[in-house]
């Protein structure tokens, strides 16, 4: 990575180009590629001719000349010009268009100085932050600055923009933003953290903004933070952001942020000790498996997320486990002692692995962490044990491996920064893949799809790092998989695996070895070949194919064997497997060099028997496919399809590399079968076939097929073939087969060197010529034109020959043909492949020129006897040349443009390129016969068109119309290359890279990669010279053709011309505009309904639609699209499914409707910085850059247009409104009508009065969308006049960055203060207080001043409302004075509704009462309530939430008023709200809490003292015996605690012992809402206030500076905790219980512990849970109380979804533990197990060496348990911890436990000593049993001689019997899949030991039995 520092010249944004390079992006400009550096070279110059160098191999690697240089930068030179004098006329729609030139000429890989590049994106830049431009303008801007990304930016400039958009460039800028903004970026983010914002903003917006240099700065902060959020969200954002800091500090000083803005690294990686276990611990969470068995889930994040109910403001989709895997890499290093790596002693199943050793992994911390959690998850790996978990553990290991891929690759770089003691080593890599190797070895068989893939793809990474420690185990298992060929599922994994690994299987340099196996796995897949199998065919195939593509198949052996190449068999003899081929010995010695090259050698003697099986079963395969047809004619359905695909790509590459015997070998044997056969249903397959023959050798393969395919072809057509005329496609005729086989085999023969074809001109011309005459089936003529399109295509079009994967000269050579083996699998870099390119040479040209002189001219002239034949024929011809000649300058007669409003030199036009196309001079004859030629095909379809409509159109016609609808289409479209067709090249490309690379960011590739990038690239030529073409009059009249088709009464032809129309629109300037007024017109009165379906299916289309709405660049088409389908009710019966068509319309256009679409195009405010950044950049370019006549005319045309779009604005929503105010309009156009005016409405326009009217007059509709949509416009309407009353300038009214005259701002510093002048009354004198309505800052800081309101005055409006706008008021004022309004919108509101079961409270109603309320400001106060009285005293439920709404909405809308109106309407809402709270019923109770809710939410208690009086006065008489009427009460209370509670923390107190005191109520519910209220108390009062941002980063250095360690109410909760003790001896007998104080108190504990559990804040619980945590536990033997136990019981399972603090961990481990040591009840020592397991689990790292060997010391003791579940329950445990951290202890455990099992004799049952002996025997067995457990995949040295000592007590009584049975069952399915080698770890009598554990008993041990019985009875 290369970077300097420059200036763009004087202004505040400096820039910084940060350039990495990547070739293998052929999508942007390249920035650089590595060539050797010159001393004497600037920074700039160095970048230059690096760039130069890496665009030279591009340019060198095409077969004709391109532009140079100096061409490019006058393109580039005329592009910014344009774009200039956009940006100076503000005309940003067209800009737009000029930036999508810019990007085709970044496409094209030209050189950009860094400087320049700064220069452009500083322009966008400043695009990208003008307010009020729409956001469609805005992303594309967003989308350009990203792509020319590379410079440092001012990351403090509009961070009030927080939209995604913004975010999203955030994102992507903050790697280069200066990291001396981030004090300033923390000043402004640090106050606003809060509860609420943790996880919905302020994180995720900190993750985006805050630069990666100087993370210091920050990083212990947002860990903190991170530690107290409980979310999803944050976790996401946080993981993201430590995984890009830890990749971006990996070399550290020495990195490329430098010295002083690295991060230096510290305990693990840039982490501290304590920061890495935290991460360690949220990576284990992540993987989300269910550990221990518990039914809870691995976070509560998710449900606090959707609980607060805004996660969705700000979220970021982020690939978790991609960001933990950067994590893990990059923090690998050697950073401490080391212990042995198990890779060295132990593979899964080597039987040699010794026990742990002190120390780290390879002596890395980051690695030993990684083998842990590995460890601790293996288990999952199991495909018997996959769910939801699967894909994330398999993506975190395929992440994992190719980001250590990645970055070994780095470190091998000689221009590697990092440090050497900071880099990977040997060992590192070595133990990485011994680490990742059990589990891809165990998910490669994963059930589920996306699994396996995600395997498969971290072994393609891991064998090429350590094959010699994978690749054994993958061939083994390969071998295995493809000889049971009748396990489908493991034979397709196998297949895919393989398919991952053939780079190290091909290419000796990777792995030794792997090459003779090649030939045997080869052998071994072909009966994958079968059609019954889809999916094993796909997979064989694409093994074949990637294989083929790296080897030459040839015999290189000293005497050839199999098959002989003269010998030949019928397909049906080789469809079985040879049942000679077997595993090769596994076991084998490691050969040299030479002995596997020689081994290698003599496996190539197969080849031949080989690729003639693999030909012969595709053969069968094509016998059994099903027959072709269809309207596609398609082979069978989509399966076959694919199926036939990828058997395509599997012949291309394998006939492609087969040496010349065996090539002609496999022609024979092609040849033999065409000659005997013609299936119907293989037509197309075989002639895919033949082209393959034909790509690897033309001439062989023409030689060989042209006679006879001629003379068939004749023969047939002497004889009838295709003679019945048909002119729609169907079944092929049975006597037609031949003629269509061998017109297949034709076509095939000639796709790809035209050479061949020039040696057979004449023949070619006299069989096209007789197939043209005598083909009169659809089938028959559509071949014969597609064989024409081929031939073509071949002939006139520029593409690579030969993508073998070694060059040409190579393959050719004797030396490389003598010992090719060698040479498999090689890679090239690109400048080291020579390409053969075809060319159109001048004969070709002849040809081509000759056969549409000789056979499509005619054809043309026969069009009106035989349209559909010729048309086709004709069709087919052009199709196949889309670069025969360039198109030069087109005599435009309908430019489609407003002369008076714009400009034709701003019209956007292409950027032509050299592109191969083989004629380019338009004064060349021939260039002027074949434009003749063109032009003459396009008149005729003209005139055919016209022959084919009007009064001849009918439906004996259809047929004949598609075909020359689709003749237009091939016509206008089928020049260059159409975007789709390029966008699958790309695509392609990719996938083929992908597949093929072993490192990610390798730069080597197999050969034909690099000649598909080549191809790539000329077609991104070609490409551009299709985009943005210019129209004449002959494709005038086309498009107006396909325009009428789009409009024709058949259905068939109608869709058919909408979908070319649509192409066709793409491809053509400005034809959008040109077919609009057509459009607009059909859908008029009096028109046919098909027309106008026609029309509406057109104007569907989404860029027709965008183009019409919000972007016409005639302004005089604004408003026409939305005019035009309001219009269309005339129609509304004429079918069922118009009025549905019409509405999707109208949905859809609502999407265009932005408020900002005017402004944008007619913007008016200055823009200095962006004309600064225009200035900058024009001094790159010469003077004449832009054009100033040009400019001159922008500016004055521009003032038209603007004026012209205010006009035709003001005439559409005028137009709208009265059509909406007919009385004849359906209700569904006015509904539309209403929401179109809502789109329309804006900040920037005077609000029109018969809008508001027409509003107003719907709110009271009986239709409830037209009332519910008309309160939303009201609503919009008086937010934009207080937006205009409240804003200064329009920058003020676009950024919302406004004031109330009222507001003010106090400077509050500290917690104290705040609480102080809150207390203070609030009055219209000078000194008074003022109201703090929403407190935005004071959790963890104040800001400087904090916004507040001062009192209004005591009658007289505060705010006097715009004059303009007055009249919009006075048309609302007059509405809610006439009938009754709001009595009669309260009755409305009362409606029941069907989905109204339980009624709740509509915030869209509220905003309305709320928005009218607002802008009366105190008027008509009385009438108001006056008219609500009657609501407000009817009891039905539904008209109490419509009087709730009012009486919310209408408070809320007083905060402004003067003080009388407002007094007044308080007074009047406390006297309803007191009466219905008394009258309240339960289902009433939850409206009027609601209201309550709204009342206070960001309100100011001051405004409102009567209602706080009224709800500190409500009675809490917790004795009370009606349960309701207290419930009343807490419910109130809990909305005063919730929205005020902060305000007042002595009033908290107060409260929190209220409810406290009163835990033991004796109601469910009550203790619920004590519960909640109890949650609310202490998180009303947790703020951590500092004195400053300073001192608050400060005090993040430290243990506690969010105080999570001294939460609020912590004593008094461990006081209660205290009482539990002594209240649990007083507990009522049965069955009273329920009533005792200990369960009610313990009940609300719980209920508040859950509740918290699954909130943001849950990591509070922490400090008083290690009080509460014994009784938990001794809650869950109480089994007389059943809720209780269960409460309890659910309660430890969640604890360990909440991540904890670090300190907490091992004090609450060691409750857990202290519960199991000290306990009499079983019952709680099990309960006590089941969470610690789990815990333990989660905070693995966390948890000290004392304390986990206090955990096995309890384990140990825990065997012996009286109880035989707890003595299990140990035994599982002591296993997982064994497994994750205990592996050291194995050999004294193994010491314990054999010795107890040798001394411990078990008597007679009837013994006093019996149980102790069997308890005493079993807990040894569990012991050994849970040992073998820990190691689920291998098998350890000490375990073999484990089984003497199990098998002898495998028929000991219960419990010993069946624990060794469940283990003996548990290892056969867990070593299933490699007992192939793990038995021969074990010796006979060890394997009859095993069998002996798992059934009991064996044969020696019956007769034994037997014989002792026996001898008892002779006795």
């Amino acid at each position: 990575m290369e970077a300097f520092h420059g200036s763009t010249g004087s202004g505040s944004l400096q820039v910084q180009i940060i350039v990495e390079p990547n070739e293998d992006d052929i999508f942007t400009s390249a920035a650089g590629t590595p060539v050797e550096e010159h001393a004497a070279l600037s920074p700039e110059n160095l970048d230059l001719s690096k760039q130069r160098a890496y665009l030279d191999t591009y340019l060198k690697s095409l077969p004709y000349p391109c532009e140079t240089e100096e061409q490019m930068q006058a393109h580039l030179e005329y592009i910014v010009g344009r774009i200039a004098v956009c940006v100076e006329t503000k005309n940003w729609m067209v800009l737009n268009t000029w930036d999508g030139v810019l990007e085709c000429w970044l496409l094209m890989r030209y050189t950009v100085p860094k400087s320049l590049r700064a220069a452009l994106v500083r322009l966008h830049y400043e695009l990208c932050i003008l307010p009020g431009i729409e956001p469609r303008v805005t992303r594309g801007w967003i989308d350009m600055t990203i792509k020319l990304l590379g410079h440092k930016l001012d990351g403090r400039k509009r961070l009030e923009n927080m939209a995604p958009n913004y975010l999203n460039l955030a994102e992507n800028c903050k790697h280069y933003f200066s990291p001396d903004d981030i004090p300033d970026m923390l000043e402004e983010f640090v106050p606003v953290l809060n509860q609420e914002v943790f996880s919905t903003m302020i994180i995720p917006v900190m993750a985006s903004f805050l630069p990666v240099r100087r993370p210091g700065l920050y990083i212990p902060m947002l860990f903190k933070i991170w530690e107290v959020s409980n979310s999803n969200i944050v976790d996401d954002r946080m993981i993201e952001l430590v995984g890009s800091l830890a990749e971006t500090h990996v070399a550290g000083a020495a990195g490329d942020t430098g010295p002083k803005d690295s991060e230096r690294w510290k305990d693990v990686g840039i982490w501290t000790e304590n920061q890495w276990s935290f991460l360690v611990g949220k990576a284990l969470a992540s993987m989300n498996v269910p550990v221990g068995g518990t039914k809870g889930m691995s976070t509560t994040g998710a449900y606090a997320d959707m609980k607060g109910g805004q996660s969705s403001r700000v979220k970021k989709m982020a690939n978790r486990v991609v960001s933990l895997a950067r994590l893990f890499v990059n923090s690998m290093s050697v950073d401490g002692p080391s212990r042995a790596d198990p890779s060295t002693n132990s593979s899964p199943a080597s039987g040699t692995q010794t026990p742990q050793q002190p120390g780290y992994l390879a002596g890395s911390r980051a690695l030993d962490s990684l083998d842990r959690l590995i460890t601790s998850t293996e288990t999952y790996f199991h495909p018997s044990n996959s769910g939801l978990w699967s894909i994330s553990l398999s993506s975190f290991v395929a992440s994992l491996a190719v980001e250590f891929a990645k970055r070994w690759q780095d470190e091998e770089q000689p221009i590697c920064k990092t440090p050497a003691g900071q880099r990977l080593t040997p060992a590192i890599r070595r133990a990485f893949v011994s680490v990742l190797r059990t589990p891809v070895l165990l998910a490669m068989f994963a059930k589920d799809l996306a699994s396996m893939v995600f395997a498969q793809a971290a072994i393609r990474y891991l064998a090429v790092l350590e094959p010699r420690l994978l690749m054994p185990e993958l061939l083994e298992r390969a071998y295995g998989g493809l000889e049971s060929i009748n396990e489908t599922h493991r034979t397709t994994a196998v297949l895919s695996m393989l398919v991952s690994i053939t780079q190290p299987l091909a290419n000796e340099k990777i792995y030794l070895g792997g090459q003779k196996h090649i030939v045997p796995l080869l052998e071994l897949c072909i009966p994958g070949i079968d059609l019954n199998d889809p999916n094993k065919t796909m997979y064989t195939a694409a093994f074949i194919g990637s294989i083929a593509q790296n080897i030459k198949i040839g015999d290189l052996s000293s005497t050839q064997s199999g098959v002989p190449l003269s010998s030949d068999e019928p397909p049906e003899s080789v469809m079985d497997i040879d049942p000679d081929i077997h595993m090769p010995d596994g076991s084998a010695a490691i050969l040299s060099r030479e002995e596997e090259r020689t081994l290698v050698r003599e496996s190539t003697a197969g080849f031949a028997d080989w690729v003639t099986s693999f030909v012969r079963r595709v053969l069968a395969l094509y016998e059994n496919l099903p027959e072709e047809g269809g309207k596609s004619n398609t082979t069978g359905g989509r399966t076959e399809e694919n199926v036939l695909k990828s058997l395509r790509s599997a012949l291309d590459m394998v006939f492609l590399h087969l040496s010349a015997p065996l090539f002609d070998l496999v022609l024979r044997i092609v040849y033999d079968y065409a000659t005997t056969n013609a299936k119907s249903n293989a037509v197309k397959a075989f002639g895919q076939l033949v082209a393959s023959l034909s790509r690897a050798n033309v001439a062989k393969t023409v030689d060989k097929f042209l006679p006879f395919c001629v003379a068939q072809i004749k023969e047939e057509l002497k004889h009838g073939a295709s003679s019945i005329r048909t002119t729609s496609a169907s079944a092929a005729v049975p006597s037609d087969t031949t003629l269509h086989w061998n017109i297949a085999i034709l076509r095939a023969c000639f796709q790809y060197d035209s050479q061949v074809a020039l040696q057979h001109r004449e023949t070619l011309l006299d069989i096209i010529s007789a197939l043209q005459e005598k083909t009169l089936s659809e089938r028959g003529y559509s071949s014969t034109g597609r064989m024409l399109s081929r031939l073509l295509m071949t002939l006139s079009t520029v593409y690579p020959f030969y993508g073998r994967f070694v060059n040409s000269e190579e393959w050719d050579s004797p030396e490389f043909n003598s010992d090719h083996n060698v040479h498999w699998g090689r890679s090239h870099k690109f400048q080291d492949v020579k390409i053969e390119w075809h060319t159109p040479s001048d004969q070709e040209i002849a040809f081509i020129l000759e056969i549409l002189d000789k056979l499509v001219a005619p054809a043309l002239d026969k069009i009106e006897k035989l349209l559909d034949t010729h048309l086709t024929f004709c069709r087919h011809a052009w199709n196949g040349l889309p670069t025969l000649f360039k198109e030069g300058s087109k005599d435009v007669i309908f430019p489609a443009i407003n002369p008076e409003a714009e400009v034709d030199g701003l019209v956007v036009s292409q950027l032509l390129v050299s592109a191969g196309f083989a004629l380019t001079d338009p004064l060349d004859p021939r260039h002027q016969r074949a434009v003749a030629h063109r032009r003459r095909f396009g008149q005729v379809l003209h005139r055919a068109v016209q022959l084919l409509g009007g009064e001849h159109e009918g439906e004996d016609h259809i047929d004949a119309v598609l075909v020359v609808n689709r003749s237009i289409e091939t016509y206008l479209t089928d020049y260059g290359l159409d975007p789709n067709d390029f966008a699958g090249q790309q695509k392609n490309y990719l996938t083929a890279r992908e597949s093929q690379r072993v490192s990610p960011k390798l730069k080597m590739h197999n050969r034909l990669i690099l000649v598909r990038r080549a191809q790539l690239h000329h077609s991104s030529r070609v490409y551009l010279n299709a985009l943005y073409r210019r129209r004449d009059a002959i494709d005038d009249s086309l498009i107006k053709d396909l325009a009428a088709l789009s409009l024709s009464p058949y259905l068939r032809v109608r869709r058919q011309a909408q979908s070319s129309l649509h192409k066709v629109c793409s491809t053509f300037v400005r034809s959008t505009r040109m077919i609009l007024p057509d459009m607009f017109g059909a859908l008029m009165r009096g028109s046919d309904p098909d027309r106008m379906k026609g029309a509406l299916y057109i104007l569907w289309n989404k860029g027709t639609a965008m183009y019409a709405i919000s972007d016409p660049k005639d302004p005089n088409l604004y408003g026409q699209y939305l005019l035009a389908l309001l219009g269309c009710q005339h129609q509304e019966k004429a079918s069922l499914s118009f009025p549905t068509l019409v509405s999707s319309l109208s949905k859809d256009a609502l999407a265009f409707l932005e408020e900002e679409s005017i402004r944008t195009d007619g913007y008016t405010d200055d823009v200095p910085a962006v004309l600064e950044a225009l200035e900058q950049l024009k001094h790159y370019f010469s003077d004449d850059c832009v054009d100033q006549h040009l400019l001159a005319e922008a500016r004055e045309k521009g003032k038209r247009r603007v004026a012209v779009k205010l006009q035709r604005y003001d005439e559409t929503v005028a137009s709208i409104v009265q059509l909406a105010l007919h009385p004849t309009t359906h209700w569904r156009y006015v509904y539309w009508s209403l929401k179109f005016l809502i789109g329309l409405i804006r900040r920037d326009a005077v609000p029109s009065a018969e809008v508001a009217k027409l509003f107003m007059l719907n709110t009271t509709s009986p239709h409830s969308s037209l009332r519910s949509t008309a309160q939303k416009g009201i609503a919009k309407l008086n937010t934009f006049i207080k937006i205009r009353t409240y804003a200064r300038s329009t920058e003020e009214a676009w950024l919302n960055e406004w004031s109330n005259p009222l507001q003010a701002q106090v400077p509050i510093r500290s917690n104290p203060d705040f609480y102080e002048y809150v207390q203070r009354p609030v009055d219209a004198s000078p000194d008074s207080a003022l109201f703090v309505d929403k407190v935005t800052s004071g959790f963890v800081a104040w800001r400087p001043s904090t916004k507040a309101y001062k009192a209004p005055p005591e009658n007289g409006s505060p705010i006097a409302w715009e004059d303009a706008s007055r009249p919009a008021l006075l048309a609302i004022e007059q509405a809610i004075q006439e009938n009754n309004y709001f009595g009669r919108l309260g009755e409305l509101w009362a409606q029941e509704s069907n989905k109204d079961t339980k009624p709740d409270v509509r915030a869209d109603n509220l905003s309305f009462a709320k928005s009218m309320a607002k802008m009366l400001q105190g008027e008509h106060v009385d009438l108001i309530m006056a008219e609500l009285e009657p609501l407000l005293s009817d009891d039905d439920r539904f008209k109490q939430r419509a009087a709730a709404e009012f009486v919310a909405g209408i408070a809320r809308g007083t905060r402004h008023w003067p003080k009388g109106p407002a007094q007044k309407v308080w007074a009047w809402v406390v006297k309803w709200v007191d009466f219905k709270y008394k009258e309240a019923k339960p289902d009433t109770l939850g409206i009027w809490e609601s209201c309550v809710n709204n009342l206070l939410h960001n309100r100011d208690p001051r405004r409102s003292p009567e209602l706080i009086s009224w709800i500190l006065s409500l009675p809490t008489d917790f004795q009370s015996e009606s349960a309701f009427s207290i419930t009343k009460s807490l419910s109130m209370l809990g909305c005063f605690v919730d929205y005020v509670g902060f305000r007042d923390p002595h009033l908290v107190e107060r409260h929190f012992e209220l409810f406290l005191s009163n835990a033991n109520i004796a109601y469910a519910e009550l203790r619920a809402l004590i519960a909640e209220n109890v949650f609310l108390c202490i998180t009303n009062l947790w703020a951590p206030c500092h004195s400053s941002v300073q001192a608050f980063l400060d005090a993040c250095n430290n243990d506690d500076p969010l105080s999570i360690r001294n939460v609020p109410f912590k004593d008094r909760i461990a006081k209660l905790a205290e009482q539990l003790g002594a209240w649990k001896e007083e507990r009522l007998p049965p069955p009273r219980v329920n009533q005792s104080q200990y369960d009610k108190v313990g009940l609300t504990l719980l209920r508040w512990v859950w509740l918290t559990s699954f909130s943001s804040q849950a990591t509070l619980l922490f400090p008083f849970l290690l009080p509460l945590l014994l009784e938990f536990l001794q809650m869950t033997e109480l089994s007389d109380n059943p809720e209780l136990q269960a409460h309890s019981q659910a309660v430890l399972n969640i604890i360990s979804a909440v991540t904890p603090p670090h300190e907490f961990i091992d004090p609450i481990v060691a409750i857990f533990v202290n519960a199991v040591k000290s306990s009499k009840s079983w019952r709680i020592r099990l309960h006590a197990m089941q969470p610690l397991v789990v815990f333990f689990y989660r905070n693995l790292l966390g948890i000290s060496e004392h304390t986990i060997k206090t955990i096995m010391d309890v384990l140990l003791e825990c065997l012996s348990d009286d109880n035989v579940e707890v003595r299990e329950m140990a035994s599982k445990t002591l296993s997982g911890i064994v497994r994750v951290s205990q592996r050291q202890s194995i050999p004294p455990l193994l010491d314990r436990f054999r010795t107890t099992v040798r001394k411990t004799k078990v008597p007679s049952r009837r013994d006093a000593g019996y149980a102790e002996s069997i308890r005493t025997l079993h807990s040894a067995i569990l012991g050994l049993c849970a040992l073998i457990e820990s190691f689920p995949y291998s098998v350890e040295k000490w375990m073999p001689p484990l089984t003497d000592t199990l098998a002898t007590h495998a028929t000991d009584p219960p419990p010993i019997s069946t624990t060794i049975r469940k283990t003996a069952s548990e290892f056969k399915k867990t070593h299933q899949d490699t007992w192939h080698k793990d038995q021969l770890v074990f010796d006979e009598d060890q394997l009859q030991n095993l069998s002996t554990m798992l059934v009991g008993t064996s044969y020696s041990m019956v007769v034994t039995t037997l014989m002792k019985e026996d001898a008892a009875v002779l006795r």
